[in-house]
């Protein structure tokens, strides 16, 4: 098989891909309120080719998570002033406190990747990078911060179908960018590059995950089924809430709508 060759998977059906979603998505509240009340500390990250479905994941992921304990992590290009810095520095900043998890859409993974391929580091950073990875993994993990590491893997011929169909589409357009469009010209080099990261960092402490993306619905559930899998999470129990009676009024009246502005009903221009 070629690598721009994948194997056939016959498609997950839309009804029993949503019943399973929500099942999942059900766990992963339940998963939010443990460590909302045992204090735990989650890092999720998400690597992977462009346009492999790593947004995609992490939308279904915390659709329904609070956003006060489960929030992403998509770091923009480094300010002048973060180039100065030690590398881990930034993200550092983004890493969560008690009670939280927090998911980073790509991550300090730059380095191994976007960065070496494209030239934005040295060859020196780079290898002071894969050296440097597992040892501050292994000081997140020793002080209890519960790593995990995806890496979604997309054959070169449906990554080039996803990249094409965002060309014209109005809604997606924003998520192409210039570095985008290189991945295709640079396939072969970004390829060394994960292989050589997966060398180097896949360590016990901090393993890669691989996530086949091929088809998106079939990576989504694997991702939050395995992710579930791999926390020890208990149920907790939620005292019971009831609203209270309203009391009676006390005389107050609301004013005058013509008082106040409104919103246009624009939907009433449906019903014509």
């Amino acid at each position: 098989m070629t690598s721009k060759e994948a194997p056939e998977l016959e498609k997950i059906p839309r009804k029993a891909y949503e019943t399973e979603l929500l099942r999942l998505q059900m766990e992963l509240v339940r998963l939010q309120e443990w460590v909302r009340t045992e204090n735990a500390r989650v890092v999720i990250l998400f690597e992977g080719r462009d346009a492999a479905g790593k947004g995609g994941a992490i939308k279904r992921i915390t659709e329904y998570l609070n956003p006060r304990v489960a929030r992403i992590a998509a770091l923009p290009a480094p300010t002048e002033r973060q180039r100065g810095q030690w590398y881990f520095q930034r993200y550092v900043e983004h890493l969560p406190a008690a009670g939280e998890i927090v998911l980073f859409d790509r991550s300090w993974y730059n380095r191994a990747g976007v960065e070496h391929v494209m030239g934005f580091c040295t060859p020196r950073e780079h290898q002071r990078f894969l050296h440097q990875a597992p040892i501050f993994e292994r000081m997140l993990v020793d002080d209890g911060v519960l790593l995990r590491k995806y890496w979604f893997s997309v054959s070169e011929q449906e990554q080039e179908r996803r990249l094409r169909s965002r060309l014209d589409d109005p809604m997606r357009q924003w998520k192409l960018s210039p570095m985008d469009l290189e991945s295709v010209s640079k396939w072969e080099a970004y390829s060394r590059a994960k292989d050589e990261m997966f060398v180097q960092t896949d360590v016990p402490e901090s393993p890669w995950f691989v996530v086949d993306s091929e088809d998106k619905r079939r990576a989504r559930l694997n991702i939050i089924s395995h992710l579930l899998s791999t926390i020890s999470y208990t149920d907790v129990p939620h005292p019971k809430l009831k609203l209270p009676p309203r009391p009676p009024s006390t005389g107050y009246q609301r004013p005058p709508q013509d008082l106040q502005t409104y919103v246009p009903d624009h939907a009433a221009s449906l019903l014509k």
